[in-house]
């Protein structure tokens, strides 16, 4: 797979990727709280394929409407494509089952850990590089999300390990994007990666016997975890990531432990410990840093 030209970044959006930013965090924090909502109403290999599968067929609704499928572009991609999209599959369907093992705050903040992998990856694989003031909020942010994840009575159960395995290849198939996908045209590189993922989560579904029609609140909550999980979210994360480098985009992101934190208080009326506070502190603070320099 050899990299493509990256695309020309508009400057409007580059200007507005505070905004941008900010609507990726609040959305990105729900990920695990639409799988527990699911998992009364459907197994996880089926609450999963159907939600990718509500994703897949917004964008291509939306694809189609501006008549711009093109199929040549997976022809040319389809390696890329077949693994991004495995990747994903597996992530997506060991997250679903993971919620029955561990709460969705715990996974959500445990899930953090991706800053650790994806750094790993940015720096040895894709060579890229922090300043010194970077290196600074880089650390900071990974004492925080150290402190807010790894909290006592967590880490040793088989639904923090099942998170601990899907973040890996979460954070793998981020760089495998960041590497080749850059310069796919956007709109249809967001499309071949749902329908390639939930194309894989069928499969597993149909592979395990799980197959199942969905009763009517599953329907609406995957088409509410469709919209807003897979179409919203996803769209915002990879918007974001080709407008800077994975190691700056990873240590951003770090911030979505905070947010956690924010939805868990206003859902659920769980105050946050001082651990989780003093963590969320210095996640703010790593990543104000970066930002800063960066700019």
């Amino acid at each position: 797979m050899t990299p493509p030209a990256t695309e020309a970044r508009p400057a409007g959006l580059a200007a507005n990727m505070p905004l941008l930013f900010m609507a990726l965090l609040i959305v990105d924090s729900l990920h695990f709280v639409f799988a527990r909502a699911l998992l009364p109403h459907l197994p996880p290999e089926m609450s999963s394929f159907l939600v990718l599968a509500v994703g897949a067929a917004q964008v291509g609704v939306f694809q189609a409407a501006r008549g711009d499928v093109r199929p040549a572009i997976f022809r040319r991609h389809w390696r890329f494509f077949i693994v991004v999209g495995l990747l994903v599959a597996a992530s997506t369907v060991i997250n679903y089952a993971a919620v029955a093992f561990i709460d969705p705050g715990a996974a959500s903040l445990l899930s953090k850990t991706s800053v650790l992998f994806a750094l790993g990856l940015s720096l040895f694989w894709l060579r890229e590089r922090l300043r010194r003031g970077e290196v600074l909020g880089a650390l900071l942010a990974l004492i925080g999300v150290f402190i807010v994840s790894f909290q006592p009575g967590e880490y040793l159960r088989l639904g923090s390990l099942l998170v601990l395995l899907s973040t890996f290849l979460y954070a793998l198939h981020t760089a495998v994007v960041k590497r080749h996908g850059e310069g796919i045209d956007f709109g249809n590189f967001f499309l071949f990666r749902i329908a390639t993922t939930a194309f894989f989560l069928f499969a597993f579904a149909a592979a395990r016997g799980q197959l199942v029609w969905p009763s009517g609140m599953g329907w609406l909550l995957a088409f509410v975890a469709g919209s807003v999980d897979v179409v919203i979210s996803r769209a915002l994360y990879y918007l974001s990531l080709r407008r800077m480098p994975m190691s700056i985009h990873t240590i951003i992101l770090t911030l979505s432990p905070v947010v956690t934190i924010l939805w868990a208080l206003l859902l659920f009326g769980v105050a946050p410990s001082t651990l989780s506070l003093v963590g969320g502190a210095l996640v703010v603070l790593g990543v104000a840093l970066v930002t800063v320099r960066k700019r």
